[in-house]
């Protein structure tokens, strides 16, 4: 019989990191994925060291072409099943789109959108055969427009309407597909994209393993979403109240302090 395994992209550091470790905490067997094959050796060691089994890993950048493919004969190679797909890998940009590098924004729609798509659907097979789960990391962003990070919001916003849909399609098939929408999370991706954490970021702040542990629970509690932190939690309840133009100004001027 093949192993059961969870797929976890953007494993190396941060929320993806942490959900590593929750994982393989509660007895799954991972296979870790992301570009830094030093920092995903130091993660399966530290985690094989606490006595669970140690992660497999597979170094890949998924802006590669084909990266998709690669990462499934891998796993086929290992002779393993997905019985979960974490997508958490993705990046995102600070700037005007107009001036930004038009490649990196695409690579940006790559990851966060074409790859989450790609492993969601390639997958779906094992997951309804073993009532497996599906995680994507989404974002607050998802609810809202984003001047100066417009490419960004718009990717997390396909990414919890998709998570949704795939909710409806698969949950009659006992998976369970979760949306985890966490708020600004200290990591290494305010560095990537380019900005500084502002007053916002302190206010709706909540730790890397905080987010993974309510999105672990999320999952197994088959929620439709979830949102770490009760600031973040308050943002969609208060957009039902504000225009839409009043929410594009206030997010604009929020982005242009950065």
């Amino acid at each position: 019989m093949a192993d059961r395994v969870t797929l976890i992209t953007g494993a190396s550091s941060g929320i993806g990191a942490e959900l590593a470790r929750i994982f393989a905490s509660n007895g799954s067997k991972t296979v870790l994925v992301a570009r830094r094959e030093d920092r995903l050796n130091e993660l399966a060691d530290e985690i094989a060291a606490t006595g669970k089994s140690r992660p497999a890993i597979i170094s890949c950048d998924l802006k590669t072409p084909g990266a998709s493919d690669i990462v499934a004969d891998k796993i086929e190679a290992m002779g393993a099943e997905v019985e979960t797909v974490v997508n958490n890998a993705g990046f995102g940009l600070f700037g005007n789109a107009f001036e930004l590098d038009r490649d990196e924004q695409l690579a940006m729609v790559d990851i966060n959108v074409r790859v989450l798509t790609d492993l969601s659907l390639r997958f779906t097979d094992s997951l309804i055969r073993n009532r497996g789960g599906m995680l994507n990391v989404a974002s607050i962003a998802s609810f809202l427009p984003g001047p100066r990070m417009a490419v960004y919001y718009a990717t997390k916003a396909y990414v919890l309407s998709f998570t949704e849909a795939m909710r409806a399609e698969l949950g009659p098939k006992g998976v369970r597909v979760t949306a985890l929408c966490p708020g600004p999370v200290p990591t290494e991706f305010q560095g990537r994209a380019g900005f500084e954490a502002g007053l916002d970021s302190a206010i709706l702040n909540v730790s890397a393993s905080a987010v993974a542990r309510a999105g672990y629970r999320g999952l197994i509690s088959n929620k439709r979403l979830v949102m770490p932190g009760v600031g973040v939690r308050m943002i969609p309840f208060l957009l039902r109240f504000a225009p839409r133009s009043m929410v594009l100004a206030s997010v604009a001027r929020v982005q242009q302090k950065r």
